[in-house]
């Protein structure tokens, strides 16, 4: 392990998150955040907490700097993992520093701040705050920080690294390949810096048109901001207890769910979307939807949103869950939607919902959004090869001596991609049913009344579920109006863990536990 370019590139990550918490600064103040006073313990929380970030960044830039080896597979995954880390420790700061912890409403301890903290660069959204607009629980401008985090994680901090350092070469699609979510082989551009930049202008795009729309519909411009975060990001954290639902408000409602679509899908397809080769071989702008129809990824991702839609209203309709078709419609296509892109935004308390749209919610939870995309689960690319391969296993069965290419796309299928979808599909499961073991292990029985502890393990197997695929509500006393307060520091602990194991896909976060990993040789 190059111990010295670790500490370099980790260094100059704890700077760039010490300098991302420049821009909560403005809203301590009446004239920019709307705030009735001055918030300063948030402001100073705020300084204090860019001063550790950078102190601690610099310091370690200090030590590496005479680095000069090139990033290789291993340093790679280490930067990641380590980075991911090191982003929710600082992060977690402001939390602290604000003075959280004295909160008469809601006292915040170190690992709830690491938890709110990981939640949001993670886009899971999960939060063990219990008042959102109680300004005595946590000032604006942390508020304001706990929504950036989720923009941060959405199209990644290692990207947006990436994208500002030009001389990090062959290491940066390293990097990259660490952290964008998905099995993606191939980028739209030859140099990784310039995919960097232009998937960062894309989602920085996307968010201010969002940001406008929001704003027009009658939202304050704070309030646009961090929705337009959560929604971009599909991480969910809001500024109302009700979050969405708490506008009332069908148009915005219609707006965010577009938006969420979009967010879910691969944003390779919008460059390519954008831009047409000619015969010379030259990119020019040329709009066109002919790579979204063509891609099958996207065409299942839609397909799977429209036929959940459809399966919820028409129980919410045999249950008589709502009077009017409206409302059933709107209900529906919002969760249906806000879930499988695992944004997490509510507009209803689904856990009052039948026991069949709960089991289809928990189903959506692990489908997830499209590869490429800021969405969390198990990726819908994944679910096309995984049935696929299930397929000519069977057909093996009874045909050994045939042989057939897996094909995606008209395009071959690598046996080793192959391999890493199903141990994927193993991993998920086993560290699924290994921490909800453990959660049910840590979380006293005591928690829950006697009149529902018997619904404990689903209660466990949803917050697992939540977590693992960065969602954030689940079913149970984890719904769209609660939180996770009610769990142990033991049991934050492990959501925590699962938040980043699904957020960077297992591998960059489990190789570190292995000792031989950190071996020289």
């Amino acid at each position: 392990m190059n111990w010295l370019l670790l500490c370099r590139i980790l260094g100059l990550l704890g700077m760039l998150i010490g300098g991302a918490m420049v821009f909560s600064l403005p809203w301590a103040f009446p004239a920019l955040g709307q705030a009735e006073r001055f918030e300063s313990e948030g402001f100073l929380g705020l300084l204090a907490s860019i001063g550790c970030a950078v102190g601690v960044g610099g310091g370690l830039f200090y030590l590496g700097r005479r680095a000069e080896a090139s990033i290789l597979r291993k340093e790679a995954l280490a930067i990641v993992g380590l980075g991911w880390l090191l982003a929710g420790i600082l992060g977690a700061l402001p939390y602290i520093f604000s003075m959280s912890w004295r909160s008469s409403t809601a006292p915040m301890t170190l690992v709830d701040a690491l938890f709110e903290s990981v939640s949001g660069f993670t886009t899971t959204g999960a939060s063990v705050i219990t008042e959102l607009e109680d300004p005595r629980s946590l000032p604006r401008c942390v508020l304001f920080w706990r929504s950036f985090t989720h923009w941060l994680g959405g199209m990644g901090i290692i990207v947006l690294f990436v994208a500002l350092l030009g001389h990090l070469g062959a290491g940066g699609k390293a990097l990259m390949r660490r952290e964008v979510p998905g099995p993606i082989s191939e980028t739209v551009r030859p140099r990784i810096r310039e995919t960097a930049i232009l998937m960062w202008l894309i989602y920085v795009g996307l968010s201010l048109l969002l940001v406008v729309v929001l704003m027009l519909e009658g939202m304050t411009a704070y309030d646009a901001l961090c929705h337009s975060f959560g929604t971009m990001a599909t991480g969910g954290f809001s500024t109302r207890n009700q979050s969405i639902g708490a506008y009332q408000s069908s148009l915005i409602e219609a707006t965010i769910v577009v938006f969420m679509v979009l967010a879910g899908t691969n944003f390779t397809l919008y460059y390519l979307g954008l831009h047409h080769q000619d015969e010379s071989g030259r990119k020019r702008f040329r709009p066109s939807l002919k790579p979204f129809l063509r891609d099958p990824e996207f065409r299942m991702y839609l397909g799977v949103l429209l036929a959940a839609s459809l399966a919820l209203g028409l129980s919410l309709w045999s249950h008589e869950v709502y009077s009017s078709w409206t409302q059933i419609v709107r209900h529906s296509v919002f969760t249906a939607v806000s879930i499988m892109t695992t944004t997490g935004f509510g507009t209803e308390d689904f856990t009052r919902w039948s026991e069949f749209s709960k089991g289809l919610l928990l189903v959506l939870m692990f489908m997830g959004g499209c590869a490429g995309s800021t969405a969390g689960g198990l990726k819908v690319i994944r679910w096309i090869l995984f049935f696929k391969i299930l397929r000519l296993e069977i057909e093996q069965a009874f045909r050994p001596n045939v042989v057939r290419p897996l094909r995606v796309a008209k395009q071959n299928v690598e046996n080793a991609l192959r391999h890493e979808v199903m141990v994927y599909f193993a991993l998920i499961l086993l560290i699924a049913v290994g921490a909800w073991i453990a959660l049910i292990a840590v979380e006293s029985d005591t928690q829950w009344p006697d009149e529902t502890r018997a619904e404990k393990m689903i209660d466990c197997a949803s917050a697992v579920a939540a977590t693992l695929n960065n969602i954030g509500p689940g079913v149970g006393v984890i719904g769209p109006h609660s939180n996770y307060a009610v769990f142990t520091p033991a049991g934050k602990l492990i959501l925590t863990m699962l938040m980043l194991l699904g957020r960077l896909e297992l591998f960059a976060i489990l190789v570190l536990f292995l000792p031989t990993f950190w071996r020289s040789q």
